[in-house]
This record gives C-alpha cells, sequence and structure tokens, in this order.
C-alpha cells in the first residue's frame, strides 16, 4: 500500500513538517531572504504576511501600501509592501515573493496569552496556491510542488 508521503513525493513534492501549536494552529519554520523565523500555515489569509517588527530581521525593502488589511479580530489596519523576496519552506523555495508588512502584535498577544510563541509572520494562500500545497492534518505535514 503506498502512503500519502510517497505518492505525493513521487508526484514531486516536498514535504515540510508542521508544528501543532497550542492555540491549534499549525506552525512552519521558514527561511525568508536568508534568515528563518517562525510562521504560521493560515489557509484563510489571502496573502503571506511579516510583522512591522520583523521587517529589519529579514532585510525587507518596504514600500507604503494604500491596502488596509483585516483580521484576527482587528481591521483598517496601515499596511507596506515588499516585493521581490525569496522564500525557502524545507527544500521548498520561491522568489519573487510579494508579502503585505502589518502589525501582527494582536497574533502575537493572544499567542502568547495561551502560552504559544510569537511567529513572525503568515504563510497564507497566495504561496499555498503557488505550490500546490496539500495539508496532511493527521500527520502534521505539508507538501508543496
Amino acid at each position: 500500500m503506498t502512503t500519502l508521503r510517497k505518492f505525493l513525493v513521487n508526484q514531486g513534492y516536498t514535504k515540510i513538517k508542521l508544528t501543532l501549536t497550542k492555540t491549534n494552529h499549525f506552525e512552519a519554520k521558514a527561511i525568508l531572504n536568508t534568515v528563518e523565523g517562525n510562521f504560521i500555515i493560515d489557509t484563510g489569509a489571502s496573502n503571506s504576511c511579516v510583522g512591522f517588527e520583523a521587517s529589519e530581521k529579514f532585510d525587507l525593502f518596504t514600500q507604503e501600501s494604500e491596502i488596509k488589511a483585516a483580521g484576527a479580530g482587528a481591521n483598517d489596519m496601515l499596511t507596506q509592501l515588499s516585493n521581490n523576496n525569496t522564500l525557502n519552506l524545507g527544500k521548498w523555495n520561491t522568489r519573487k515573493v510579494s508579502l503585505v508588512l502589518f502589525d501582527l502584535s494582536h497574533v502575537n498577544q493572544a499567542l502568547v496569552t495561551h502560552n504559544a510563541d510569537p511567529v513572525d509572520g503568515i504563510i497564507g494562500a497566495d504561496i499555498l496556491k503557488k505550490g500546490k500545497a496539500i495539508i496532511d492534518y493527521a500527520n502534521k505535514a505539508l507538501y508543496l510542488k
């Protein structure tokens, strides 16, 4: 019998290990512009995001944005954009990644309140779609092609 992992690897997918947080979110280690960080995997987030406070950490070049962000209990948040970034999740990588930067303090406060570690950002549907993502919830794994 073929396992899901074997099947997907044979189809050209790369397996990325996920960690389930105390808030029931999946997190993954990612390398953004050669710097490792913690990211929530969020299928409901339309764009991948990084907190303002992580801008220097990941050496992001930013520009002002007219877009207002909303989600996770906050609305009309000011944003910035950063283009042409590289992102590695395990052995999977992509270039020319655009990121939305906004204040993630409300997200991190909620995580810390539940004894979970803060995150640097969110991997959203833009990256998941680009990588033809498949999430194996039972085995805490993300597969990207």
